[in-house]
C-alpha cells in the first residue's frame, strides 16, 4: 500500500501565498511523477500542476502559470506547491496526486492524498 499525505492548506487573505506539501510512503519502488490537483464546490477536478520525479519536467495550468512553483524533494518523495498572489478563485480543495511503482512486482498505479483545503477570502 501507498499513503499520500497533504499538508499545508488554510485561510489565506487575496494576495497572500500559501505552501502546500505531499509526501508519499509505503511500498514505494520508484515514483514517476507527482502533481497537485484542485477541486472546487460544484466543479470538476482540475490539474495545478506537476513535476516528474525521474526528470526535469514541470506543467502548470494556465491560471496558476507564474504564480506558483512546483518543487520536489526526491530522498524524501515529497513535492511543494508554494503559491504567491492568491486569488479567491483558487479556493478549493487541493489533492496530491503519486504515480508510484509500487513493490515487490513493479506495478504501476496512481494514489490520491485526502485533500486540503485553501480558501482565498479577505
Amino acid at each position: 500500500q501507498v499513503q499520500v499525505v497533504e499538508s499545508g492548506g488554510g485561510l489565506v487573505q487575496p494576495g497572500g501565498s500559501l505552501r502546500l506539501s505531499c509526501a508519499a510512503s509505503g511500498n514505494i519502488a520508484n515514483i514517476i511523477a507527482m502533481g497537485w490537483y484542485r477541486q472546487a464546490p460544484g466543479k470538476q477536478r482540475d490539474m495545478v500542476a506537476t513535476i516528474s520525479m525521474v526528470d526535469t519536467n514541470t506543467v502548470y495550468a494556465e491560471s496558476v502559470k507564474g504564480r506558483s512553483t512546483i518543487s520536489r524533494d526526491n530522498a524524501k518523495n515529497t513535492v511543494h506547491l508554494q503559491m504567491n498572489s492568491l486569488k479567491p478563485e483558487d479556493t478549493a480543495v487541493y489533492y496530491c496526486n503519486a504515480d508510484v511503482l509500487t513493490t515487490p512486482f513493479m506495478r504501476r498505479n496512481n494514489y490520491w492524498g485526502q485533500g486540503t483545503q485553501v480558501t482565498v477570502a479577505s
